[in-house]
């Protein structure tokens, strides 16, 4: 009896809290429909939560843009929502209204993992995000820094090469491997060593744990749109999961950071990103605390993990299809290359069109292709339109990437369209945008772009590739996984032959 009287009062409850939220949105969409850019009917309590796939939903955003603009307006649960799918509204809204943009939306998951929001990526605009931010690009990121970690990246992509030699009777897996090659490059910099099994026949509990990370990120849930119902996430498993895997995470952390901090710890030859970071913290003049600490490494493996391997494997992938295109970039790094035993960081700037390659793989495959949400700060105007603060913002990268209006041909792998251009990704040309715009930028594009092209380049002056027996280019599978990062859905195993040079 007693349960079915809780039932009852739970049903009840949460028929009146639906109710009286329904009226709430009608007037609010009463009284601001006039103002608001276009979008699609919408439903009760749910918006337009329905016309959105989970799996691909910049796809289903771009399907909707091609219908009611580049500016388009969704309700979201009870999230108002504004999609970017244009350069040209890009352009307008970053160039006056950067600062404004700039927010973030919280979800229950950002802020677990981000450390009550004191990393970068995830936290709201402010004193405290401006501070973190300086010390990361002057301390952490600074060209003269990520150029000290030279050998350590030159090493591990070594052993990469060594690994797939010794492999050469069977599929190599390159999704496995360039993870494990972007994990070791990080946790080298940021902790002086691999984690716990850092060899290219293993994976590690900390690659593990980064990559349930990862994917918890990217899963968004009912409540993070309709947050009156936060209290599911108690009983479907989401809460358990962000909790366990944050858990072993921050133990990690703070088994490292008590590490660099013991006295009998011997004296690196080189100091680590936890170093940088420990003696800013002893600064009187500095306010990072061991939450902030923790926060920064947050970011730095998250977003220099899976970003970095997925655009290898999503290059590669584009090149096994396009075998002429293969050949060129093959044929380039030989020639600049020829005579030594592998490439070295001080070839890449002459490798003109593998530079081609990895700005049309970041064109067609952004890691991130909805970017990292952004939220309105403040009330603002966007030509006729008005946008009210609290209104999140998804900039589909994808979408602008492959805007007919810019590109043509826009879904074929093509470097040569960048021979003559100007376009970069380094946020200065709206079209191409993979890493962001404005203030909220990814900060770590120097760290991510010599990993990647030395990386390739390495795969390509060492081994010619091929698909394993029995697959044909045209049964190739390009399917995206779902995931805050767009990876390849099946792993992409290829057959490596050594390249002898004469």
């Amino acid at each position: 009896m007693t349960s079915q009287f809780f039932l009852m009062l739970v049903v009840i409850t949460s028929t009146s809290f639906v109710f009286m939220l329904f009226i709430k949105l009608q007037e609010k969409t009463r009284v601001r429909a006039k103002r608001l850019p276009p979008g699609p009917w919408k439903l009760p309590v749910l918006g337009n939560l329905h016309q959105l796939n989970g799996d691909s939903p910049h796809v289903s955003l771009q399907h909707l843009s091609n219908d009611y603009g580049p500016l388009m307006f969704l309700q979201l649960g009870s999230v108002p929502t504004l999609v970017i799918s244009s350069a040209d509204v890009a352009r307008e809204i970053f160039r006056t209204h950067d600062l404004i943009f700039s927010g973030r939306p919280r979800s229950y998951a950002a802020k677990k993992f981000s450390y009550n929001f004191n990393n970068i990526s995830l936290a709201p605009y402010g004193e405290h995000w401006r501070a973190v931010r300086k010390i990361v690009i002057m301390e952490i990121l600074s060209s003269k820094r990520v150029q000290s970690f030279q050998a350590v990246r030159y090493e591990e992509v070594m052993l990469m090469l060594q690994f797939i030699a010794q492999s050469l009777t069977k599929p190599i897996d390159l999704s496995r491997l360039t993870l494990l090659l972007s994990n070791n490059i990080v946790c080298r910099v940021a902790f002086g060593q691999k984690s716990d099994s850092g060899e290219y026949n293993g994976r590690s509990r900390f690659d593990e744990l980064l990559h349930q990370a990862q994917a918890l990120l990217g899963k968004s849930s009912m409540a993070d749109f309709l947050p009156w119902m936060g209290w599911l996430n108690m009983f479907n498993g989401v809460k358990a999961s962000i909790e366990k895997t944050f858990r072993e995470i921050d133990n990690f952390f703070d088994e490292e950071i008590q590490h660099h901090l013991d006295p009998r710890r011997p004296k690196p030859e080189h100091e680590d990103l936890v170093d940088v970071l420990l003696q800013i913290h002893r600064d009187a003049d500095a306010t990072l605390n061991f939450k902030q600490i923790k926060g920064v490494l947050m970011d730095i493996f998250v977003a220099g993990t899976d970003t970095s391997s997925a655009t290898l494997v999503w290059t590669m992938a584009e090149l096994i299809r396009n075998p002429s295109v293969m050949r060129r970039a093959q044929n380039e790094v030989r020639g600049v290359v020829k005579g030594k035993e592998a490439v070295e960081e001080s070839d890449l700037s002459e490798l003109m069109y593998l530079k081609m390659v990895v700005k049309e793989a970041l064109r067609l495959h952004p890691p991130a292709p909805l970017l990292v949400p952004r939220e309105t700060t403040e009330d603002c105007r966007i030509g006729e339109y008005e946008i009210p603060s609290g209104t999140r913002v998804l900039i589909n990268a994808k979408a602008i990437a492959t805007d007919p209006e810019y590109w043509e041909h826009p879904f074929e792998f093509r470097p040569e369209r960048f021979l003559n251009s100007s376009i970069d990704f380094k946020g200065q040309n709206y079209e191409l945008i993979p890493f962001g715009v404005g203030r909220r930028a990814c900060p770590g594009i120097n760290f991510a772009i010599p990993l990647i092209e030395l990386a390739l380049a390495s795969l390509l002056y060492s081994f010619d590739w091929e698909l394993p027996p029995g697959m044909r280019i045209e049964d190739f599978d390009m399917e995206e996984a779902p995931g805050i990062t767009m990876h390849k859905k099946t792993l992409l195993f290829l057959m490596a032959t050594a390249y002898t040079s004469t």
